[in-house]
């Protein structure tokens, strides 16, 4: 799988439920993380640093809710998307979900077809590349569907690397990135890559963005990472 597929963990405590999910959003080409508890839930998150999460709420020991609750209330994991499943139709139940902090919430049993689409929703928000969607900053333009890149209206010739870069810079336009966060997200958590490769990766995609002339726009944050703009 390429390194910049989306990561989804699945949090369900019904191991044939988790199993249907997992298949079917690996079926749609995203990465699956499978956690079966809300404490297995928490351990994960962190290794992992997952796209976006699937939460069924009742589990027993920590629920979902709870869950969720905890991810929203901390600063590096509240942006992560949370989609809520729940056998709770009321409406109650569906308001206490979402002031929680789940994005979404989706009554059991749900259709596969619409889960899907709603993850798809949410990842456009916080991840837009990976769904093909165009992006621009400046005078850069992005077309992921296409894998082109122009500057000033100027096509851009970048290599894989360099391009997956610039897709996450461009998702979240002056958020600074580690080098350890770069690695995980376009190189992948499988590879060993050293840290410094990021550094070669980046002069490799400053000289492209500036092959016509212009600024670089991609900024250097001493003892922090990088940013674009």
């Amino acid at each position: 799988m390429s390194a910049d597929q989306p990561t989804v963990l699945v949090v369900e405590d019904e191991p044939a439920q988790r199993e249907v999910l997992a298949y079917n959003l690996e079926a749609e080409g995203f990465r699956v993380s499978k956690a079966g508890s809300g404490d297995e839930a928490m351990l994960l998150v962190d290794e992992e640093h997952p796209d976006i999460i699937v939460l069924d709420w009742m589990m027993p020991n920590l629920s979902g809710i709870e869950v969720c609750r905890r991810l929203k209330s901390r600063p590096d994991t509240r942006s992560i998307p949370i989609i809520m499943l729940s056998a709770r139709t009321e409406e109650v139940d569906k308001v206490r979900g979402l002031e929680t902090g789940a994005d979404d919430y989706v009554v059991k049993p749900y259709s596969v077809v619409e889960l899907m689409a709603r993850v798809r929703t949410q990842l456009r928000r916080v991840r837009p590349a990976t769904v093909g969607l165009r992006l621009e900053f400046d005078d850069i333009v992005l077309d992921s569907e296409t894998h082109k890149v122009s500057r000033d209206s100027k096509p851009l010739k970048l290599g894989p690397t360099e391009f997956r870069l610039l897709s996450t810079f461009m998702e979240k336009p002056g958020r600074v990135w580690s080098r350890e966060q770069l690695l995980d997200r376009v190189w992948g958590r499988d590879i060993y890559v050293d840290t410094r490769t990021v550094d070669v990766h980046i002069g490799r995609l400053r000289k492209a963005l500036t092959q016509h002339g212009g600024q670089d726009p991609v900024r250097t944050v001493r003892g922090a990472g990088y940013a674009l703009g």
